[in-house]
């Protein structure tokens, strides 16, 4: 299990990185921590996703200084070579990517060896429902020397980045839920979160979370 920045003691975003090993009985567990430079800076509400093998994706979140991010980060800890790899990408060349940066969305790996981003919101607190997919194979095989990309690299995570069209059903805006793909990856659970207008049930803290569980069903022709 891999655990990547957050909110610690007096509201400060942390940028370490910690690994826990568990035994293969799951009855215990050592954490050690990974240091690495470059390594993503400090930020909360982000995704980390297990794209296969020892292959993590970090994407989106909040900053130190509050802004929403956009920036995709491979971590490989196979062997003794662990790294962190940024995945160095133009909006611009993204079409629609300017409502690409984010906070509290969700990242699930579906079919394909692709990577749903769903909900979350931008830096003024808007709260999203688009569907975004990050094509991983291509990042996966991805030839990578030391702790940079290759020159093709960049141009192929652009090209990798998709917003899809969905119909049906429109749950509302969301973040900070959770979402889970079925062992095919063609179906995705989507539960909870905050969303806007009348919220349930209302937690003791104040905060007030929706308790609806919908279903999305991924078609082929869209991906």
């Amino acid at each position: 299990m891999v655990v990547h920045g957050g909110i610690g003691l007096y509201g400060l975003r942390l940028g370490d990185t910690w690994v826990l090993e568990l035994s293969e009985n799951l009855c215990f567990g050592m954490w050690h921590e990974i240091m690495t430079n470059p390594s993503p800076p400090a930020r909360s509400g982000h995704s980390l996703t297990c794209i296969g093998g020892t292959q993590t994706i970090l994407f989106g979140g909040r900053g130190l200084g509050y802004e929403v991010l956009n920036d995709v980060w491979l971590l490989d800890i196979s062997g003794g070579n662990t790294k962190w790899v940024q995945l160095l990408y133009e909006i611009r060349d993204i079409p629609e990517g300017v409502s690409l940066p984010r906070v509290g969305h969700s990242a699930t790996l579906i079919l394909g060896g692709r990577l749903l981003i769903y909900g979350g919101e931008d830096s003024l607190r808007h709260r999203k429902d688009d569907f975004w997919v990050l094509d991983t194979k291509g990042i996966r095989s991805q030839g990578m020397q030391g702790n940079k990309v290759n020159s093709n690299t960049k141009g192929l995570l652009a090209s990798s980045w998709r917003r899809l069209n969905s119909k049906g059903y429109k749950p509302s805006c969301r973040s900070f839920h959770r979402a889970c793909a079925d062992h095919l990856g063609r179906y995705v659970y989507v539960f909870g979160g905050m969303v806007d207008g009348l919220l349930h049930p209302a937690a003791s803290s104040g905060l007030r979370f929706d308790g609806e569980l919908f279903l999305v069903e991924l078609l082929h022709s869209q991906l």
